[in-house]
């Protein structure tokens, strides 16, 4: 395998013989899930090394797990940490003006092409704001950097597009099956989450990935999550009916943290203060509630102890809930790089523990189990915010192995997807795209549908004339029979609207052969034109506006100069062939 650079390039017999066979996709899918393996065990000893130089703290355990650390170190760390990732942005957009593709939206809008070198940055990002105290989960570096290598191995290999986009689905499967040591639940985060839907095709390489994943994680650096509850109670009929109640309290939750992190980014941006002064400040805010609680620093990872949680004093369980809620909200708005999966997943314990208390306090009849509640308002919680009711109903599955009380979990996921998709619309990561304008609400491939564009549709050999070219001359040049539509153009060359030919020979302008007048008078769609750029949706939304069969193609609207034309019936026509080859890709069949 040839490598220039970052880009790799297989053999062409390799790439032959990988392309023509689904076991040997399984077999490439195995080495993206070692591979991602490595990457999760890495990240995770790069970030705790960062914390026992920062925070002083002993080697082999957790920041958040700590009951307490220096207070000045609490404040200073997180601050300056800030203000350096500012100033990394600052100088960043000199070199990679924009912004990286993540996976989700890669394999939405991109057919699964993303820039390795894009993707070790946003990881280097992740490892320093989760390093420096920032309240930001590492699952977004995790996902970011398997996902990317993996993309840039199925170009390696010339995958078609579903296959690409499986490629980038495997890594994201492995990193989280690592990362969470549940290779279900990572199975299915890609399932729901990466690809935007469940085929037999698309099972043996993501169940494999998702399986080597989580073992060469294991294997370098065993994961203790915290999220095994030991013991754990009988799940009874009563619970199944208030796990239902403690779905939509977590729904509502999950829509106001999503909210929260939209409106701290807005207030920080009308500010107008200096951009590395925005994740210094949210660093600095982080830090004095750290004073509180050093529980809300970094992930998570140490304070998600749910045999701990229960046996804490309620007003503590209370203040780490609100405080961390607050954390996530400052750290994310501000611009620390990291997401909410693990903040959720402690969140939601912290919460399901709160509203079993809660429970007792109102009906002590209930006898509500605080170690079931957590494990629900764990999954419900992170439903709410990271979407992917399967994946959150097997990551408790896999921590508890209790199907009685994943029977539980998933009502209290289904009323919290449920809540949130009526009452927001989007999980987090696209309600990200939709605060940059995406109207994106999954995974699933809606690229092909911008890639087929105007300028790929349009016929180039358009016959142009003078839009005051006289009618008789116009009879003359384009007889009957000879093409059914000319477009017309001003004297400067600018669109000026399209002549039917039929309609140029039957028209009577005031004379018996009908001479004297020019084709301005018989001008269509005047106003009406296409852009190469525009997608097959947006072309077709357009010649319903006009009501037109056909409608010209212009480099600008504002030059107006004509480079084609496009038909209706063809633009409906190849809409409808990538649709098909999109649904045959989908069942395994292209």
């Amino acid at each position: 395998m040839a490598i220039s650079g970052l880009n790799l390039e297989a053999p062409q017999r390799l790439r032959a013989f990988i392309r023509a066979r689904e076991s040997s996709l399984i077999v490439v899918a195995a080495g993206v899930g070692a591979m991602s393996g490595l990457f999760v065990a890495a990240m995770g000893a790069a970030v705790e090394l960062l914390h026992v130089a920062f925070f002083a703290i002993p080697a082999g355990t957790r920041l958040s797990a700590q009951s307490s650390i220096d207070p000045l170190r609490a404040i200073v760390v997180p601050l300056l940490g800030g203000l350096v990732l500012g100033i990394a942005f600052l100088l960043l957009q000199r070199w990679r003006p924009g912004r990286e593709i993540d996976p989700i939206e890669a394999n939405a809008l991109h057919g699964g092409y993303m820039s390795f070198r894009g993707s070790v940055i946003v990881t280097l990002q992740t490892i320093w704001s989760s390093g420096v105290g920032g309240s930001v989960g590492l699952e977004a570096g995790y996902t970011q950097i398997s996902s990317g290598a993996a993309s840039s191995i199925g170009r390696a290999f010339h995958l078609r597009r579903t296959d690409q986009r499986v490629m980038v689905g495997c890594g994201a499967a492995a990193a989280i099956a690592g990362a969470f040591s549940a290779p279900l639940a990572g199975a299915f985060y890609a399932f729901e989450l990466v690809l935007g839907g469940y085929t037999p095709a698309t099972l043996a390489p993501i169940g494999v990935a998702a399986v080597t994943g989580y073992a060469t994680s294991q294997a370098l650096s065993p994961l203790s999550l915290g999220v095994v509850v030991k013991p754990v109670g009988e799940v009874a009929g009563q619970d199944l009916v208030i796990a239902a109640v403690l779905g939509l309290a977590a729904g509502l939750v999950g829509i106001a943290i999503m909210r929260g992190v939209a409106l701290c980014d807005t207030l920080l941006a009308k500010t107008r203060l200096w951009p590395p002064l925005r994740p210094a400040l949210g660093g600095l805010a982080v830090g004095v509630m750290a004073l509180a609680t050093p529980h809300i620093l970094a992930s998570g990872h140490g304070a998600l102890q749910i045999s701990g949680l229960v046996a804490m004093p309620l007003n503590l369980v209370a203040l780490v809930f609100v405080l961390k809620a607050l954390a996530s909200i400052v750290s994310l708005g501000s611009g620390f790089r990291g997401g909410l999966f693990f903040a959720s997943l402690l969140l939601g314990s912290l919460g399901g523990h709160l509203f079993a208390a809660g429970c007792a306090a109102l009906m002590p009849s209930l006898d509500l189990d605080p170690n079931v509640y957590a494990v629900m308002g764990m999954g419900a919680l992170s439903a709410s915010i990271i979407g992917g009711p399967m994946t959150m109903s097997f990551l408790a599955l896999e921590a508890t192995g209790n199907f009685w009380l994943t029977t539980a979990v998933l009502i209290a996921v289904i009323v919290s997807i449920q809540v949130t998709r009526e009452l927001f619309g989007y999980s987090f990561a696209t309600w990200r795209f939709h605060l940059r304008g995406e109207t994106i609400r999954s995974a699933a491939d809606v690229g092909w549908i911008r890639d087929l564009t105007v300028r790929r549709m349009m016929r180039t050999d358009v016959a142009v004339v003078d839009a005051g070219m006289p009618l008789e001359a116009f009879r003359g040049s384009y007889p009957l029979g000879s093409m059914t539509q000319v477009v017309a153009v001003d004297s400067g060359g600018k669109y000026a609207g399209i002549v039917f030919v039929a309609e140029a020979h039957g028209i009577k302008d005031g004379t018996e052969d009908g001479a004297g007048g020019s084709l301005r008078e018989i001008l269509h769609y005047c106003g009406a034109v296409l852009t190469p750029e525009m997608d097959v949706k947006q072309a077709v939304a357009a010649f319903d506006a006009a009501e037109a069969e056909s409608l010209a193609v212009v480099d600008t609207a504002e030059r107006a100069q004509v480079i084609g034309i496009l038909t209706e019936a063809h633009a409906l026509r190849r809409y409808a062939e990538e649709s098909e080859k999109s649904r045959l890709a989908i069942l395994g069949e292209s």
